[in-house]
């Protein structure tokens, strides 16, 4: 049965993209959002209830006669909201607070996977300074340091500056960056190129999407601070149809196995930050993981990913996610069209250091219509005839093509017609060799 009336909870570009590929299947569900932004409120109904209210959720579902809410962030997914709307029983596409942990906790997602014999990094989770200094020293240069909780894509660093290390652990330990953590986790340094699988689940089924290679780094070459994602493009080259085989059979279904037998079952999208290493890629104990390794999981559609796989998934996307919130996922539920996609994010100039919130951008109205371009907007609001920039990532152009190589040209040529002031944009998103591959251990996708 068709899903005629969907809700879809969250405020940023990747519940764009999800409200707007809902939209789009073939029997046109009438999509609602809540908070939405004011770029979603052109398109879709908009409530005012906050993502992370999950009796407000329940009470707006009802009230609006919703067939399935699809929960975006993952502060939605901490707060419970998953959880309120199945005791309710509403259909809901996302985690329990229980199975999110897998995002809120980077140490807890670490014990899964050793219990689950999934690849990863070897790490150490530290409650004091002098514990996480001392394994800094032994595990040596680069170093990698991650706030346990949820840091908005920003908790990951990696660093040959033993200095700025030791102060990155401080930070984390003493709240003064991400809030209370209580721990830091120090892993081991893996080589290769990074990549993202998303995987629809229904706590024991499973299927992929495209692939999708996130640009974590703030500046183009992958220079400067990690931020929530510059960018993407999908489907991601390094991931061929092998290394998707090995993420299925390695990473996801033990996942899934695992999950369930410790009685939280995982439904949702379960975003796989990977490293995807080469034959030779291999340090202290890491040369038996494989041409896989998993840098860290996510509870949820990816951002910028999300806007560069979905236009790219063919088939009835709201049935598909109605089906795994119910438990009867078919593998083949959707499939993928052919080219490629590239998004590019439009962020405010201090992003990810600072919004300063002045910036204005002109001319996006007039890329949309188009149907291989598109625009999802996040920390944008409409002031007049123009957006103004109240964000750090204000909004996301994305263009397909025949391929990665041509979308990109599609997306770079509409953003050279944006104008206004106090915004900026990486370069190189979706370039090929002469940009240097993605080889530091930062995910962590907003």
């Amino acid at each position: 049965m068709a899903i005629s009336r969907i809700l879809v909870v969250g405020s940023g570009g990747r519940e764009h993209a999800l409200a707007w590929r809902l939209a789009r299947d073939a029997h046109a569900p009438h999509v609602i959002v809540t908070p939405g932004n004011d770029g979603m409120a052109r398109t879709f109904e908009r409530l005012d209830v906050s993502e992370t209210d999950a009796a407000g959720i329940v009470r707006a579902a009802r009230e609006h006669a919703v067939e399935l809410v699809v929960v975006g962030p993952e502060s939605a997914l901490a707060a419970g909201v998953s959880d309120a709307l199945v005791e309710a029983g509403i259909p809901c596409f996302g985690a329990s607070r229980a199975a999110a942990r897998l995002e809120s906790s980077k140490w807890f997602a670490k014990e899964v996977m050793r219990e689950a014999g999934v690849p990863t990094a070897r790490a150490f989770a530290w409650a004091t300074e002098a514990e996480a200094f001392a394994a800094l020293e032994t595990l040596g240069a680069p170093h990698v340091v991650k706030a346990d909780g949820l840091a908005a894509g920003k908790g990951v660093l990696v660093t040959s500056d033993l200095a700025e290390a030791r102060a990155f652990a401080a930070d984390c330990l003493s709240g003064s960056r991400f809030g209370a953590q209580g721990r830091v986790v120090i892993e081991e340094f893996l080589r290769g190129e990074e990549a993202s699988v998303i995987a629809l689940c229904d706590g024991e089924h499973f299927l992929l999407l495209p692939p999708a290679r996130d640009h974590k780094r703030a500046f183009d070459g992958d220079a400067g601070p990690n931020t929530g994602g510059m960018g993407a493009v999908a489907p991601a080259p390094v991931v061929t149809r092998e290394i998707e085989r090995v993420t299925a059979e390695r990473v996801v279904a033990p996942m899934l196995r695992t999950m369930a037998a410790r009685g939280t079952p995982y439904v949702g999208a379960l975003y796989c930050g990977l490293m995807v290493r080469s034959t030779h890629a291999h340090s202290t104990e890491a040369g038996s993981l494989g041409p896989v390794a998993v840098v860290e999981f996510n509870a949820r559609f990816g951002d910028p990913e999300t806007q560069a796989m979905l236009p790219l998934v063919v088939g009835d996307f709201s049935a598909a996610l109605a089906a795994a919130a119910q438990g009867r996922l078919a593998p083949d539920a959707l499939s993928r069209g052919s080219g490629g996609a590239v998004t590019i994010a439009l962020v405010d100039e201090g992003y990810p250091v600072s919004t300063f919130g002045t910036g204005t951008i002109e001319g996006l109205d007039a890329l949309e219509g188009r149907g291989d371009l598109f625009v999802f907007h996040a920390g944008t609001r409409r002031d007049g005839d123009t957006w103004r920039v109240k964000g750090g990532r204000a909004a996301y152009v994305t263009a397909t093509g025949e391929n990665a190589a041509t979308a990109r040209e599609r997306a770079y040529a509409a953003c050279a017609t944006l104008r206004g002031a106090h915004w900026r944009m990486r370069s190189d998103i979706g370039a090929g060799p002469g940009v240097p591959a993605a080889t530091q251990h930062g995910m962590g996708g907003q």
